[in-house]
């Protein structure tokens, strides 16, 4: 259990010098030029030095993938998201992205996104085209967390695991490349420390954490990759 609430933790705009990526530029076309591997872009210096500080502290780690799955809904990019079971030992009643743990048996840590996303919700890998992958994240319990990106085809259908996800949702991906939608939140933890997290609070749901941290350095390659 978390030694604090992430919802009521103050916070500050996390928007400063920072532009939207224009909707208009939220295209297939975007992406690839996002994710070609010449592309130079630069990630967000204070994400880095939160992974640096959290791999530091933790000497070991438990190695993890997961996907953030892309899909049209009505001409328009959105981001599909999961709640995670209540009943989960880690993260439970969170907002993430289909992933988990990379098996002994998975090939390699994008083959772990792959299974975990059919597992959990059904998209199987024959469905999902990956276009590439953002930097790890450290989190604070314990994980070395590998992100990949993915365009999800059309015409699939969702297929919950109960035990894992209580309910799968739709983000517009607009809402997220909007800088003016994210947070800096300060908690001071019972030890005196500071943890300091991104959210980006969408309707009912308050997205936090390393999901929120993921999604925003997505925001600054493609905001690089549109500029």
């Amino acid at each position: 259990m978390l030694p604090f609430d992430p919802v009521i933790q103050p916070w500050t705009p996390a928007s400063e010098n920072l532009s939207p990526v224009p909707g208009s530029l939220l295209t297939t076309d975007l992406f690839h030029k996002a994710f070609d591997h010449r592309f130079i872009w630069q990630a967000e210096s204070l994400l880095h030095d939160w992974n640096d500080v959290k791999f530091t502290e933790n000497q070991t780690y438990i190695d993890a993938a997961v996907l953030l799955p892309l899909v049209y809904v009505n001409k328009e990019i959105h981001v599909i998201l999961t709640r995670r079971s209540a009943r989960l030992k880690n993260h439970a009643g969170q907002i993430s992205f289909p992933g988990g743990r990379v098996e002994e048996s998975d090939l390699s840590a994008k083959e772990a996104a792959l299974r975990e996303t059919e597992e959990e919700i059904g998209i199987p890998a024959n469905s999902i085209k990956v276009v590439g992958q953002l930097p790890d994240l450290f989190t604070g319990t314990g994980f070395l967390m590998k992100p990949y990106v993915g365009w999800v085809d059309e015409g699939f259908s969702i297929r919950t695991d109960s035990n894992e996800v209580e309910e799968v949702f739709y983000v517009p991906l607009s809402f997220f490349m909007d800088p003016r939608n994210h947070r800096l939140h300060n908690a001071k933890l019972p030890d005196g420390t500071v943890r300091s997290y991104f959210s980006m609070p969408w309707n009912s749901y308050f997205i936090w954490g390393a999901t929120a941290s993921v999604i925003r350095n997505l925001y600054h390659r493609l905001h690089q990759a549109a500029a």
